[in-house]
């Protein structure tokens, strides 16, 4: 049968699509025995307390990487130690900035699955700044402020825009242990979109007013991840860790088993 122009055009889409959607999107998911946190700006690596132990009980080896939020080059060495020193296939997770991260580093040979929270999952060499620019300015972002080429959060911001949906006591912990970022941080750029070759999650925040959601969900959808919503804050992790530690665990091929 002689294929018609109608037939051919939507075959030669269909194959373009095909060439453009990430291989996470038909991937199978491993079964992981490992998982790799990393945090973003303004927290440092506890930020992850109440979603280790549900992975541990899920029989996980989970490590939490302390970013020294100076440099991308510097945040992505820290996280590849932490990687090579991984027994077997590991769930990779990141929150908020530290999505760059996860992509840049997320194509090493033990890494399963990525999970982004919240997270930044650029392009390789996209210029994210530019592309949040196309949404509207989430509110945290007029309460950065610097000391010199150290910035993070004003308290105010800290309680509202970042961890709104966290107790107020626990929120104000939460920003005593705030960590500094430094500028060059934010000059990075990815050189890799591991989501391109990877199964790939994402959690967006549908209350965050740190990163905008409707950010969030547009890159979930580029990246062709499996995308929960979380009635949250930015720091879903902190305020509904068993919803990200679900999110986690469908990553580490283990949800069905617990």
């Amino acid at each position: 049968m002689l294929m018609t122009r109608r037939l051919f055009t939507n075959t030669l889409a269909a194959s373009a699509v095909l060439q453009i959607l990430p291989q996470t999107v038909l991937a199978e998911v491993p079964r992981a025995k490992n998982v790799v946190l990393v945090h973003g700006l303004f927290a440092d690596g506890s930020c992850w307390t109440e979603v280790i132990p549900r992975l541990q009980k899920a029989g996980l080896n989970v490590t939490s990487v302390q970013n020294p939020l100076t440099s991308l080059p510097e945040a992505v060495a820290a996280a590849r130690r932490v990687l090579d020193r991984q027994d077997g296939p590991t769930v990779l997770v990141g929150h908020s900035f530290s999505g760059m991260i996860v992509t840049e580093v997320g194509g090493h040979p033990k890494v399963s699955a990525l999970v982004y929270i919240a997270a930044r999952a650029p392009d390789a060499g996209e210029d994210y700044a530019a592309l949040a620019k196309t949404y509207p300015t989430p509110a945290a972002t007029a309460g950065i402020v610097f000391d010199g080429d150290e910035g993070r959060l004003t308290e105010e911001a800290f309680l509202r825009d970042f961890a709104g949906d966290v107790p107020k006591a626990k929120a104000r912990v939460l920003y005593a242990v705030q960590q500094p970022f430094n500028k060059e941080l934010l000059a990075g750029k990815t050189t890799q979109a591991a989501w391109r070759s990877k199964p790939s999650f994402y959690a967006v925040s549908t209350n965050d007013r740190t990163i905008n959601p409707d950010l969030e969900r547009f890159m979930a959808k580029r990246m062709g991840a499996k995308t929960v919503e979380i009635k949250a804050s930015h720091v879903s992790m902190i305020s509904q860790p068993r919803a990200v530690a679900n999110l986690v665990l469908d990553a580490a091929g283990i949800r069905a088993s617990r």
